[in-house]
């Protein structure tokens, strides 16, 4: 093979990998330096000396500092050199990158002139408590806001200060029904009735209220959603409501009521069926310009309905298993796989479920009684209810003479498994290097063992990423990346 490196067709994708190259020499990091188009990777190198990172303070472009500003590995006193950068957003990616940072650098941000800055330093964890606390009298309410839903465990003093805030979006903020931190806060109790009075936290408070013949009937009458969402689950609930709710126009309302423990079986087959029901979806993104928005906002809460029933794992179902292993619904059996006390009779019934998402949370929950055979087979057949990166080998990870089976495999989706075979063959690698599939190429590109030459050809791929992990691999020839920044002009 010729030594010679082919043109990348995508020359700033592999720049961008080749920024991130371990390997990269200091001497090429340099000359990366000079670069000014992508997002100034280079920037984020854990191996930075003092002289480079003084350099890239010194070209004054926006991505290299921004990239600098997000390194975590940034020394102390570069850190608050940027925190007095003139440009905002540069000096809030400080803080998103400012876990183990100083006291004086959190202590600077606080105070700064910027309220998305202020608000970035409310919503970090690694602020020291006292210092987060002052966020709670911050001037701007978006800052307080941000602080009331991201410090779910604020001292209670400081709680009691944003639930009683003047501004409607930080009181909302700080009893939602959402929180981006765990644990769900608990308000005071005294606050309560307060909270379910006012219209901006009466869902969030829901949960939270002890739950009179009265109250339910106000709160079943609400025409919020998510004020009749929180009371469906609320354990207080009396039945003639939950029968009322059962059959709420609002598909999400109904869901609530499914999932409940006490909910007679009538009634959630009831809901089960309206829930997945025959007549198709609305195709909202192609519908007639005749219908109504409340038609839209029907259908669109169906969608959202039947996508929740799918991922819905109940505790109490895991809690107490064995009635529910031959369930027609989905969603209980797969709370039942997730028990790790089931006898292995059952185990077995589970792990050949019809569904996949019931076999896998059985595999998971099982991992010691799951065969070679059995892992693979769960994997093939893996068909997760929403697109999502992880797959049931990362977890039931496939012995070596299994990986090297599925290197020619007729389905490029196990192919893709075969490099993760430490001792992968090298016809093995060159076979998948020059697979059809770019996730295939994708997943070998990156392998310790894979040849020179390999990489020499892959950076030529059609395949952006491809590319670019091509470039950003230890393994690739300095002479090769001398080559690369010439052909950029570096």
């Amino acid at each position: 093979m010729s030594d010679v490196v082919p043109p990348p067709v995508h020359l700033d994708a592999v720049l961008d990998g080749l920024a991130e190259n371990p390997a990269l020499p200091s001497a090429l990091v340099r000359r990366l330096l000079g670069r000014r188009s992508g997002l100034g990777r280079v920037a984020g190198r854990p191996d930075l000396s003092d002289d480079l990172i003084a350099e890239i303070l010194a070209t004054d472009d926006f991505w290299l500092t921004h990239s600098l500003a997000l390194n975590r590995g940034l020394p102390h006193a570069f850190r608050m050199v940027l925190a007095e950068h003139p440009d905002p957003a540069i000096r809030k990616a400080v803080v998103v990158a400012a876990d183990g940072a100083s006291r004086e650098l959190f202590a600077r941000l606080l105070d700064d002139a910027d309220p998305a800055v202020r608000a970035q330093v409310a919503e970090s964890d690694d602020v020291p408590a006292d210092l987060r606390a002052r966020s709670a009298t911050d001037p701007d309410p978006t800052v307080r806001a941000t602080l009331a839903q991201w410090w779910t465990t604020a001292p209670e003093a400081v709680r009691r200060l944003l639930l009683t805030d003047s501004d409607d979006s930080v009181r909302a903020g700080a009893c939602a029904i959402y929180f981006p931190r765990a644990p769900h806060p608990v308000p005071p109790a005294d606050l309560v009735p307060e909270l379910l009075a006012d219209p901006v936290t009466r869902a969030g408070a829901v949960r939270h209220c002890v739950l009179d013949a009265s109250t339910a009937r106000r709160l079943a009458d609400d025409p919020d959603d998510d004020v009749r969402g929180e009371l469906a689950q609320h354990p207080g609930l009396p039945p003639a409501l939950r029968e009322e709710l059962a059959q709420d126009a609002n598909l999400r309302v109904a869901l609530r009521v499914f999932a409940r423990q006490d909910t007679p079986e009538p009634t959630r087959a009831a809901i089960h069926a309206r829930i997945l029901s025959d007549v198709p979806p609305l195709d909202l993104f192609a519908a007639d310009e005749d219908v109504d928005d409340a038609t839209l906002e029907r259908e669109l809460m169906g969608e959202v309905a039947r996508a929740e029933l799918r991922t819905l794992r109940l505790p109490w179902v895991t809690a107490d298993p064995l009635p529910y292993v031959d369930s027609p619904y989905v969603c209980f059996r797969a709370s039942a796989a997730m028990s790790d006390d089931l006898p292995p009779p059952l185990v077995a019934r589970l792990l050949d479920d019809e569904e996949s998402g019931v076999r896998t949370a059985m595999a998971l929950h099982a991992r010691d009684r799951v065969d070679p055979g059995t892992a693979e087979r769960i994997d093939r057949t893996y068909r997760p209810a929403k697109r999502v990166r992880w797959r049931p080998a990362d977890d039931l990870p496939l012995p070596a003479e299994v990986l090297r089976r599925l290197a020619t495999d007729p389905d490029p989706r196990m192919r893709q498994l075969a490099p993760r075979d430490p001792g992968l063959p090298v016809r093995s690698a060159h076979l998948l290097a020059a697979d059809p599939d770019q996730r295939v190429r994708r997943a070998v590109v990156a392998h310790p063992r894979l040849p020179a030459e390999e990489l020499r050809r892959l950076l030529a791929d059609p395949s952006e990423s491809v590319a670019a992990t091509a470039a950003a691999h230890p393994g690739l020839p300095v002479a090769d990346m001398h080559r690369l920044l010439t052909l950029a002009g570096l």
